[in-house]
C-alpha cells in the first residue's frame, strides 16, 4: 500500500483557509488536481486511480469542502479505506485558521462564505462549516493551522511535508512558538520550556535569537536546558516508532517558550539535529521569529 505507484491528496478544511493555495502549489509540483470535486463523483475518481492499466495521472489532489451536502461526506471515510485497500496512497489534509483570522480575511478579500446567506451571517457560517467539517479534521493524516502562516509559508509547508516526504515515511516537524501568540493548533505534542532560564533578560542576547551562537552557547550551559532536551528526546525516542508501525505519516512537535525566539528555536534546532543523526525525515518551522 505504502509503495504505490499512485498518490492521491485530498485537501480539504476551513473557507479562506487556504485549501486554493495548497491546490496551486500541488499543481506547480506537476500534480494533476481538481478542485471541490462533488462527492458523487469520488468513486469514479476512485476507479480511476485503483485501475493500474490506464494512463491516468499518477499524483492527483482534489479539493473537497463544506459545499458538498452533510449527507455526502459521511461515505467519505469508508471510499478512502477502500482505495487504499487498492494500493492507492491516500492522504487527507485539513486545513484550518482562528475564527478571528478567517473573519479577517474574508472582510480583506470582500469574497462571500459559501454557507453564508443574508439569513445566516459570516460568523455564523463560519461556526457551521466547522461543525460540518468535524469529522474529516478527525480523519485527516495531516492538519494545519494556517492562522499565523502566509502564502508564502504554506507553499513551503506543502512542498516539505507534502511533495518532498518520500513516500512511506514519517515526516517529523518540529515548530517553536510563542505562548503569547498562541499555541499551534495543528501540533500532536505540545511543550513547555517557559521553565527553562530565559536569555530575553540578558540584554546582550535580548534582540538574538534561538539560533545565534552567543544564545546557543548560553542555553547550553544551563543543567536545566540540558535535562529539558534530553527527557523530551527520550519521550520521543520511545514512542515514534508506534506511531511509524501505525503507519502514520505525519506527527507534529510544538516546542514553545514566551516569544518563540530563544529556548524553544534553541530546543527545535537541537531536537531537529538529533532526529536527522537517526535518519528521520525533518522539517523545521520558526513560527514566530
Amino acid at each position: 500500500m505504502r509503495g504505490s505507484k499512485r498518490r492521491l491528496i485530498i485537501v480539504s478544511g476551513l473557507s479562506g483557509a487556504g485549501k486554493s493555495q495548497v491546490l496551486n502549489t500541488l499543481e506547480d509540483l506537476d500534480f494533476y488536481c481538481i478542485d471541490n470535486l462533488p462527492l458523487g463523483l469520488f468513486n469514479q475518481l476512485a476507479g480511476l486511480l485503483s485501475d493500474a492499466d490506464n494512463n491516468f495521472p499518477a499524483h492527483v489532489g482534489v479539493g473537497i469542502d463544506a459545499r458538498s451536502p452533510e449527507h455526502d461526506l459521511s461515505p467519505l471515510p469508508d471510499s478512502i479505506k477502500a482505495l487504499l485497500d487498492t494500493g492507492v496512497a491516500v492522504e487527507l489534509v485539513f486545513l484550518e485558521a482562528n475564527k478571528n483570522v478567517l473573519t479577517s480575511r474574508f472582510g480583506e478579500t470582500r469574497r462571500k462564505h459559501p454557507l453564508s446567506s443574508n439569513s445566516v451571517p459570516l460568523t455564523d457560517a463560519i461556526d457551521l462549516e466547522r461543525r460540518l467539517m468535524e469529522r474529516l479534521s478527525e480523519l485527516a493524516d495531516l492538519r494545519i493551522d494556517t492562522s499565523h502562516t502566509s502564502v508564502h509559508e504554506l507553499r513551503d509547508i506543502i512542498r516539505q511535508r507534502l511533495a518532498n516526504r518520500p513516500v512511506g515515511s514519517l515526516s517529523l516537524q518540529f515548530i517553536s512558538f510563542g505562548y503569547k501568540y498562541g499555541v499551534p493548533r495543528d501540533a500532536d505534542f505540545v511543550f513547555d520550556v517557559r521553565c527553562l532560564p530565559n536569555p530575553y533578560w540578558r540584554p546582550e542576547l535580548r534582540d538574538l535569537t534561538g539560533r545565534d551562537q552567543a544564545v546557543c552557547a548560553y542555553l547550553a550551559g544551563q543543567p536545566a536546558v540540558a535535562d529539558m532536551h534530553t527527557e523530551i528526546r527520550n519521550f520521543l525516542e520511545k514512542w515514534l516508532p508506534a506511531f511509524e508501525a501505525e503507519n502514520r505519516s505525519y506527527l507534529g512537535v510544538a516546542i514553545g517558550c514566551t516569544g518563540g525566539r530563544h529556548r524553544s528555536v534553541y530546543i527545535v534546532e537541537e531536537l531537529s539535529k538529533h532526529f536527522t543523526n537517526m535518519g528521520k525525515y525533518i522539517v523545521i518551522r520558526h513560527r514566530d521569529l
